[in-house]
């Protein structure tokens, strides 16, 4: 199922796209009105495997009177509050990418950028630490401030610096504690993609803290993107396989593919439940693809810019960026 959250009538519903997502089928009204998992995204998940049949079923041989044309919805991010967000690096040529454009920076604004460049390659920095296979990263994002897709977001006034970030990422399906990775595919709903948006300059000055740092702080804290839809597992059967491309108003800057992550999701999986559990409705994010953001690419992102985010058998995130206290 390609699942969403939409709104018609000023009422926020759960829905399921149709014939090529040009048309949804709205699961309550489907269901009769009568069945409390079709009340929203989260109540389907945390309802289980059972009413995630009844939901197929309804997808499949909508009634009459229950399918509406998008034309007439408002798509919501699909999970509009989940339960938590975990967000992971996952990808090592995004740290690859993000050190050799930062250090290159560096080499070009120094008065003798050969001998530069020979002390950074003497000293190993452009190369991947060695602790990033040891065990998997991550910070747990704002579940607060989430948003969909089309929806404007803004600049937050203590950044000069705004960038994307390609990321997709999986909803849990069912609470797990202690699992395997080779267990742990049977707790994956479904995939969603992920804009992880950061206030660069705000980032990287909490980062820089030394022995103080807790970053990623303010810098990531203001807003996260998800949608456009929540694709269902049995949906995806291979979901390491996946072309990642992005779009800076309208024109392709980057592409990428979801076979270039480290740690599965199925890692992160085992990971985080050696001590503890994962609920219904948790949302891990892989990090950032390599090459899927500004801080690799070298762009500029400037108030107004629209920012497309696609995965592959998923759709495409779209937003674009206001900053009223940035002159255009």
């Amino acid at each position: 199922m390609r699942l969403i959250t939409f709104e018609t009538g000023g009422v926020e519903k759960l829905g399921a796209w149709i014939d090529q997502d040009s048309r949804v089928v709205d699961l309550a009204r489907a269901a009769g009105g009568g069945d409390p998992a079709m009340a929203s995204m989260q109540a389907l998940i945390e309802a289980g495997p059972a009413a995630w049949d009844r939901a197929r079923a309804l997808v499949a041989a909508p009634p009459p009177g229950a399918v509406l044309p998008m034309a007439q919805c408002r798509l919501l991010a699909p999970l509009p509050r989940p339960v938590q967000i975990r967000d992971c690096l996952c990808f090592p040529a995004h740290l690859q990418g993000a050190a050799a454009a930062q250090i290159e920076r560096m080499i070009k604004a120094s008065p003798d950028p050969e001998k530069l460049r020979a002390e950074i390659v003497a000293s190993g920095r452009l190369e991947l630490p060695k602790s990033f296979y040891d065990f998997p990263l991550y910070y747990i994002s704002n579940r607060m401030s989430v948003v969909g897709p089309d929806v404007d977001v803004v600049w937050p006034p203590f950044s000069q610096t705004l960038d994307y970030e390609m990321e997709w990422a999986i909803v849990i399906g069912k609470e797990c504690r202690g699992v395997t990775a080779a267990e742990a595919k049977g707790a994956i709903f479904g995939y969603t993609i992920f804009n992880d948006w950061s206030a660069r300059d705000e980032q990287m000055k909490v980062m820089q803290t030394g022995a103080l740092n807790l970053g990623p702080g303010a810098g990531k804290d203001f807003c996260n993107g998800v949608g456009p839809c929540i694709v269902t597992a049995d949906e995806m059967p291979d979901p390491y396989a996946l072309a990642m491309k992005v779009r800076v108003n309208g024109a392709q800057v980057s592409h990428g593919n979801s076979s270039g992550m480290h740690y599965k999701f199925e890692d992160l999986i085992a990971y985080l439940t050696r001590g503890g559990a994962l609920y219904p409705g948790e949302m891990i994010c892989s990090g950032t693809v390599g090459g899927g953001c500004s801080l690799e690419t070298g762009q500029t992102i400037r108030p107004g810019d629209v920012i497309e985010l696609e995965v592959e058998k998923i759709g495409t995130l779209r937003n674009r960026v206001l900053a009223p206290h940035i002159a255009g």
